[in-house]
């Protein structure tokens, strides 16, 4: 029974050996590793050909250990081939490490069969001589794989583990041998089986290996059965290895419990392969790691771009749909929002119609969705609902909208919505690399439309703000048109009867209408008024607001050292200088002064106003006095009176800066040059 089995087990790695030198051979790959590949893979076919006529024929073991000790020299060179750069197999011996291990090779086997010779073919020599080959192969191998980069160690480790589970086994049964002067014969006739198993592994390496250029063509279902056959073989090893357990530890009942266990464990295995969730996890992990993508992704990267660029749409939401329609080879499709975990929005829908029963169902797709992140295939699910854990669906009211793919949108980690797709004779079952590029598209195209979305709410807060700014700038001048008539009405008691007072108030109301055209005329066209610049004596404009600040006390002190005609706008400069005037009179007692100061220089004009009012801290000038709608008056301040300043003086290239000490008062100092650079 035990020759029966060592027999299958050698004829069956002696056939796996031939298809895999078959596909090396058919591969008509011309680089050194390839060549001695298929060099190494026909000594190791002659091996288990020599195993295999041992046991039918009975001829000594010698002429097999032989054969044994050429293939352990074969695979050990390619081993040491892994690490160097020949361009030629005639320059294999010339490379140093390889004549090294060649030379002690040699000596080694002929050393260890002239002493089997000589002690009347006595094995304890060649035992001891394939523990060393084994050992030597497993340093070989050890050091390979430590030298190697994360990239080329995982192109190697199949081989690796290949090379390293025939050698360790061998190693293990040789000592054995010697121990016991003899080799197990149970060991002996599992090396059939062992060498046949690591072939899959072989392939696996000898595709990825990038350094020799071994690409040979295995299809994906060759790996893929060959794969279940080595789970399944691993499985059964272990499941037995346990009987055998039972057997030992059960006594009488030891046989019948042993044979029970490995029959339910055979049917174990049975619905594991059978299960088609299993099958298809082994199916990606096979494509994923053994094979090449089926895209491109910097070509889909670059195609998504200028599919961006160019695709011409209503909106941004329409644009995104066609994309990712596009890609999916649908007829029609839509993408919706979630707006609450109970309600969704359609953003925009192309050939169909959403109603609220179907929103009701896209509700629950959402919240399964936002937690596993899962592109749903109604047509697969129809089939396998099983594989859509926690997933409930009415598939009428899906087949009577015609709907077949359901798209997650995420935006970061947050999710967004869905994209909706009826179906076509277009759409093909999807795999798991069509799901990871559609989610890839999906989530760049829901940045897309996050940054759309984006700038919509920033041009409308932009539209805000400007009209927020256009309305504090004329309730501002409604302010100063205010206070030039509650001027008016202040002093009218008093000087009702003076014509000179009668003539300003008449000025001040004309000035006040004009004013007030102004604004109306802003405000029906919802934007302030473009400035017009001229030619303007400050002289006279500031003396103006002098003359209209005096009104009150502190009465304000003007001196001109110099006249100065600048280009600017005369109403805007008029206001300006009004409400820093206004400002220093309202911070100094009425027993104070303020002095307004205008001096003229071959470059500039410089403005001082100074008082000796309460004054600020620094820490205030620095953060608060040039900010906009921050105001110390209260309900009577609008907060823009010095920003305004700031800005009409800095647009005229100028200068504003402000000295001032707390109880002692403060000094701002305008400089504007004559011919301002801009």
């Amino acid at each position: 029974m035990m020759d029966y089995a060592g027999l299958v087990g050698f004829a069956l790695a002696t056939t796996a050996y031939l298809v895999f030198s078959l596909l090396l051979f058919a591969a008509r790959n011309t680089s050194v590793f390839a060549k001695w590949l298929l060099v190494t893979t026909g000594i190791t076919i002659l091996a288990n050909l020599a195993a295999t006529m041992q046991v039918e024929l009975g001829y000594s073991l010698q002429w097999v250990l032989l054969a044994d000790g050429v293939k352990i020299a074969c695979w050990s060179v390619l081993i040491l081939l892994c690490n160097t750069e020949l361009s030629s197999i005639k320059f294999i011996l010339r490379n140093y490490y390889i004549r090294q291990y060649l030379s002690v090779w040699a000596i080694l086997m002929a050393v260890s069969w002239c002493a089997s010779y000589l002690l009347n073919y006595s094995y304890e020599y060649l035992f001891l001589l394939f523990i060393i080959l084994n050992l030597w192969a497993l340093v070989l191998v050890e050091q390979l794989f430590r030298s190697a980069n994360s990239q080329v160690r995982w192109a190697i480790w199949p081989l690796v583990i290949a090379v390293a589970t025939v050698a360790l086994f061998d190693f293990v049964m040789y000592a054995q041998a010697t121990m016991v002067g003899a080799i197990d014969f149970k060991f002996w006739y599992s090396r059939g089986f062992i060498a046949m198993a690591v072939v899959p592994l072989l392939l696996i390496s000898t595709r990825r290996i990038r350094n020799g250029d071994v690409r040979i063509f295995v299809s994906r279902n060759v790996v893929f059965y060959s794969s279940m056959l080595m789970i399944a073989g691993a499985y059964l090893l272990v499941m037995a290895l346990a009987g055998y357990v039972l057997n030992y530890l059960g006594g009488e009942w030891g046989s019948m419990l042993s044979i029970g266990f490995l029959l339910l464990a055979s049917i174990v295995l049975v619905v594991l392969l059978i299960t088609e969730s299993l099958r298809k996890r082994v199916k990606v992990f096979i494509a994923k790691n053994f094979f090449a993508n089926k895209y491109e992704y910097r070509d889909e990267w670059l195609n998504l771009i200028e599919l961006i660029e160019t695709t011409s749409a209503q909106n941004y939401y329409q644009m995104a749909t066609k994309i990712m329609t596009s890609k999916i080879g649908a007829d029609h499709g839509a993408i919706v929002k979630r707006v609450t975990s109970k309600q969704c929005k359609v953003q925009f829908s192309s050939g169909f119609s959403i109603d609220q029963q179907m929103k009701q169902q896209l509700v629950d797709v959402s919240q399964y969705a936002e937690k596993k992140r899962w592109i749903i295939d109604i047509a697969e699910y129809e089939k396998a609902p099983s594989i859509y854990d926690g997933l409930q669906l009415d598939l009428a009211v899906f087949k009577q909208n015609n709907i077949r793919i359901i798209v997650p949108i995420h935006i970061g980690k947050a999710f967004y919505g869905l994209f909706i797709f009826t179906d076509s004779k277009k759409i093909k079952a999807l795999n798991w690399e069509d799901r990871d590029l559609l989610f890839a598209i999906a989530k760049q195209l829901a940045n897309f439309i996050s940054l759309h979305e984006a700038n919509d709410k920033l041009a409308e807060s932009k539209q805000f703000d400007a009209f927020n700014r256009m309305s504090a700038f004329l309730v501002h001048d409604l302010k100063n048109i205010q206070a030039q008539l509650s001027l008016i009405s202040s002093n009218a008691e008093k000087h009702r009867d003076n014509p000179a007072f009668i003539d300003d108030v008449f000025e001040t109301v004309d000035s006040a209408t004009g004013r007030l055209d102004k604004v109306l005329s802003q405000l029906r066209n919802k934007q302030v008024e473009a400035k017009t610049s001229k030619p303007v004596d400050l002289g006279d404009v500031i003396s103006r607001v002098v003359a209209q600040r005096n009104v009150i006390k502190p009465k304000v002190d003007f001196d001109i050292i110099g006249n100065c005609v600048l280009s600017l706008n005369d109403e805007t400069f008029f206001s300006v200088m009004n409400h820093l005037i206004q400002n220093a009179q309202e911070a100094t007692k009425t027993d104070g002064w303020v002095k307004v100061t205008l001096q003229s220089t071959a470059l500039d004009a410089i403005i001082k106003i100074e008082d000796n009012g309460l004054g600020m801290s620094k820490e205030f000038i620095e953060k608060r006095l040039f900010k906009a709608f921050d105001t110390t008056k209260g309900n009577a301040g609008m907060g823009i009176g010095v920003y305004e300043a700031k800005q009409f003086i800095e647009s005229r290239a100028g200068i504003i800066h402000v000295t001032s000490e707390e109880g002692k008062g403060t000094t701002f100092t305008i400089e504007i040059p004559i011919n301002p650079v801009y």
